[in-house]
């Protein structure tokens, strides 16, 4: 399989799976102008559309595409259903697709009826998990995106994280900030620095870099603990969990 990011918007990546037959599915079409000349550019020849979740940066170019191209399925969570989704999906489904088998895995939090899509070694994670960082807690609680990180966290070492914005700058910079002695994070920031620097991508990252660097994932992490332990003494992964998003949300 051939995995390409199409640039859209200020800091969006949408994802396009596709195999030697040209043959692809594309992941949160969020504006349809650069998707269709990626199809037209490359050759493509759609068959699916996945939605992780309703934001419109996510949503918003899937009816223009479907103009274009009428016969491709759309998957997608119960609250996108008047986004052009054909098949609503949940918890533990399967779908198949290009010859690929994905799981979709329920990720409460950013929204509440936010998905993901894996398929060995790839992960559509949408806005819940991102490179350094996880998605804001727009609709969920901090609860259920610890929850849903968690989930995330089981998968393989070698998992591609296919997130939908390119947030890891920002986000290494927060993480620096709470933990500035770090070595594997201080190591993360030069890198990504200096690909930013060059206007070169972050993304996708590897999940066993992430288990590094994500704060998000470290909750239970025993110099994450020593660390914070000079500003608070909170017992439960959640709480602190909670705590890391909302120094977070203010930074």
């Amino acid at each position: 399989m051939n995995l390409n990011s199409i640039p859209a918007f200020q800091d969006n990546y949408i994802w396009v799976l596709s195999d030697d037959k040209q043959h692809c599915l594309i992941v949160d079409p969020g504006e349809a102008a650069p998707v269709l000349r990626a199809i037209e550019e490359n050759h493509w020849q759609p068959e699916a559309i996945l939605l992780t979740h309703h934001h419109h940066d996510h949503v918003g170019g899937v009816k223009e595409v479907l103009q274009k191209y009428p016969g491709i399925v759309v998957y997608g969570p119960q609250e996108i259903q008047d986004k052009g989704t054909t098949i609503i999906v949940n918890e533990g489904d399967t779908l198949h697709v290009l010859g690929c088998e994905f799981s979709v895995i329920s990720t409460p939090g950013h929204t509440a009826g936010h998905v993901c899509y894996f398929s060995d070694p790839y992960l559509f994670c949408g806005d819940t998990l991102f490179s350094g960082g996880c998605g804001r807690l727009f609709e969920g609680t901090a609860a259920q995106m610890y929850q849903s990180l968690q989930k995330i966290n089981a998968l393989p070492d070698h998992t591609l994280i296919c997130c939908a914005h390119e947030y890891t700058l920002a986000n290494m910079k927060f993480a620096l900030s709470i933990m500035p002695d770090d070595l594997a994070i201080n190591d993360y920031f030069r890198e990504v620095k200096e690909l930013r620097a060059k206007n070169q991508k972050t993304l996708p990252t590897i999940l066993k870099n992430e288990r590094k660097i994500n704060l998000f994932l470290r909750t239970n992490d025993i110099d994450f603990i020593e660390e914070i332990s000079r500003e608070t003494n909170l017992q439960q992964p959640e709480e602190r969990f909670a705590w890391l998003r909302s120094k977070k949300d203010n930074f």
